[in-house]
């Protein structure tokens, strides 16, 4: 069982070596802010524009000191080649706390297998993102306070929370836990005061010192420690006061991708199968060890909140309780199994280890040996870049004339062409140019997608050059006469993605 312990890690590092980076556009967002901090820039995406775009911080640092160190400029091979070591520490975590929250090793080793195979992790690893470094930290602050080391778990917090804002709600369960815990050994200890522990100060301390740098030097910087892109992201996009909900209902059905083998239908019978798994994992699992109620309840908190605030659901928002999730389940599957297992001894690790071996199977259904886009490896299906492989095309195609003409490139989404011209640009949601966020949001009729393009902002700004997916002008700028006075198409670049009919390239009338 020991050998078989180390095979999660080597299949998750070689998963993820596998595919070659296939780097996402809002990764080409970090790897600007890393790439000019690394330059003497300072931590900014157009020079000499001090504006918070990046909600990752610290993965941001990593990149940009990680590249100076070992003098490797190519920051989509460098975070490929990172995200794979840390996703490999990761589900090395995840075996731990398997084992630490069921007493069973086979709990651990399928829920590592699961993680280390999952589309929802690969590909985010591949794609530059900075999601396997913070569910490496999320791992390592769950783990740390079920071993109980409390100040050691704050400081994995705090690094996550620069690495994500939204760690922010693991911090709550768990530091909130260290909080109850002493609330209730003060009521039962009232009648002997001097066995009363002392108020657990110094995790929150470790915590709130870990944050303070950043939040010094951010609010110096930029004005607030937090990033525009939260508040764009808000306004921006036109969503359903539902959709989050119904997003996450669905992705908690099918967290082993059953969709592509028994069809949608699934998706009911997966929240109760499921979800019944989990509250019985999850109530076995406080009871053997008390302190793992945060772990259990993460899922559906980290769920409850995003489903109330409502934000456009980007995938990669999904993955973080996907491995809690998989603990939970699986954990379910060995408590019923022993259980029933009183007559037949063998019953829960043979029921742990064919649960595991069938969702391996479900998740295979999952990966694809020729992806859309190169390069042609094996990789999930859900690692398709075709937008950003168009935008790169896109990219060189303009870059001569950016660079001879000084001007600045407008966009709707701004990594891949921010990256491939270092052009100046001026972001049409509001990441990188908090100034569009007074034009929005649209009324109603101005959307065919759940974006669409202010059309007074671009009068406004007057950029040079404007690339746009059509859908997001459909209803604006292609109905505005004063647009098209100012104007003039430069090149349309067929594509059907997100419903559009093109890629459409303007440029602006002399």
């Amino acid at each position: 069982m020991n050998r078989l312990c180390l095979l999660p890690v080597f299949l998750a590092f070689t998963l993820r070596l596998l595919p070659g980076p296939r780097v996402v556009d809002d990764a080409y967002i970090t790897f600007r802010y890393a790439q000019n901090l690394a330059a003497g820039e300072g931590l900014v995406f157009n020079s000499g524009e001090m504006v918070l775009g990046t909600t990752t911080p610290l993965y941001t640092f990593l990149l940009s000191g990680l590249s100076t160190l070992l003098q490797m400029p190519d920051l989509p091979r460098l975070a490929w080649l990172l995200n794979a070591l840390l996703d490999a520490a990761g589900v090395a975590l995840a075996l731990w706390l398997g084992r630490r929250i069921s007493g069973s090793r086979g709990v651990g080793l399928g829920a590592a297998l699961w993680w280390a195979a999952a589309p929802f992790s690969v590909t985010f690893a591949v794609g530059g993102l900075e999601t396997s470094l913070l569910i490496t930290l999320l791992l390592a602050s769950f783990a740390l306070a079920l071993a109980g080391r409390d100040s050691y778990s704050a400081l994995a917090l705090a690094l996550g929370t620069l690495t994500r804002p939204d760690v922010l709600i693991a911090a709550l369960l768990i530091l909130g836990a260290m909080g109850l815990r002493w609330l209730r050994q003060a009521f039962s200890s009232r009648d002997n005061p001097g066995k009363l522990a002392s108020f657990p100060y110094r995790p929150a301390a470790v915590f709130l010192a870990t944050l303070a740098p950043w939040i010094v030097f951010a609010t110096l910087s930029y004005g607030s420690p937090l990033p525009s892109s939260l508040s764009a992201k808000m306004v921006a996009y036109h969503l359903p006061a539902e959709a989050a909900l119904v997003r996450l209902l669905q992705h908690f059905a099918i967290p082993f991708h059953e969709h592509l083998v028994f069809g949608g239908r699934w998706v009911a019978v997966g929240l109760v199968l499921y979800g019944g798994l989990w509250a019985i994992g999850g109530l076995a699992s406080v009871r053997k060890n008390g302190r793992a109620w945060p772990l259990v309840l993460y899922p559906p908190f980290y769920a409850a909140v995003y489903a109330l605030a409502n934000p456009l659901i980007f995938r990669w928002y999904l993955s973080p309780p996907v491995p809690f999730f998989f603990l939970g389940i699986l954990s379910g599957v060995h408590t019923v199994a022993r259980e029933t297992g009183r007559i037949r001894a063998r019953l829960p690790d043979t029921l742990t280890a064919a649960a595991t071996l069938l969702a391996l199977a479900s998740l295979g259904h999952a990966w694809t040996l020729h992806p859309p886009g190169p390069p042609d490896r094996l990789a999930p299906k859900m690692a398709w870049i075709e937008l950003e492989t168009l935008y790169r095309q896109v990219a060189l195609d303009l870059k001569e004339e950016l660079t001879s003409s000084g001007g600045r490139l407008a966009a709707g989404d701004i990594g891949a062409l921010g990256w491939f011209t270092g052009a100046p640009i001026l972001d049409l949601v509001g990441l990188v140019s908090p100034q569009a966020q007074e034009y929005y949001p649209l009324p109603a009729e101005a959307y065919a997608s759940n974006y669409a393009v202010s059309t007074d902002y671009v009068l406004e700004e007057r950029p040079e050059y404007i690339v746009i997916l059509e859908v997001y002008g459909r209803n604006t700028l292609a109905q505005d006469a004063r647009f098209q006075d100012e104007y003039q198409l430069l090149r349309s670049y067929p594509t059907d993605i997100y419903g559009s009919t093109a890629m459409l390239v303007f440029q602006r009338t002399p």
